[in-house]
């Protein structure tokens, strides 16, 4: 039996999102920004084995809307949506802000 592959592909507005988060972080630390780069990226390209085992954005799914799903990286949201065989990144936001304010204004 083989394994089905998802394609991951980052919108320009997620890639904006960690340029944003990484410029930010190195101003304090190049190690540190390295790091939440890394991780980040990591855990985004393994969504082409698992794409289903991230969870619905649940301030989306309060309004019906379930074609979001995100995975954490604390404090980071890595918010995603499928189609097909592929897996679209479309935005990293830090979890310590008003996430619901951000992604109404993104996704509805």
């Amino acid at each position: 039996m083989t394994k089905r592959l998802y394609q991951v592909f980052w919108t320009q507005t997620a890639q904006w999102d960690l340029k944003r988060i990484i410029e930010y972080v190195v101003a304090d630390s190049e190690i540190q920004a390295r790091k939440i780069y890394l991780t980040i990226k990591l855990k985004a390209d393994n969504l082409q084995h698992l794409p289903l085992r991230g969870r619905i954005v649940p301030e989306l799914r309060y309004f019906s809307v379930l074609t979001y799903r995100e995975l954490i990286s604390p404090p980071w949201r890595i918010i995603y949506k499928m189609e097909e065989n592929k897996v679209w990144v479309l935005a990293v936001i830090d979890g310590r802000r008003n996430v619901e304010d951000i992604l109404l204004d993104r996704f509805i």
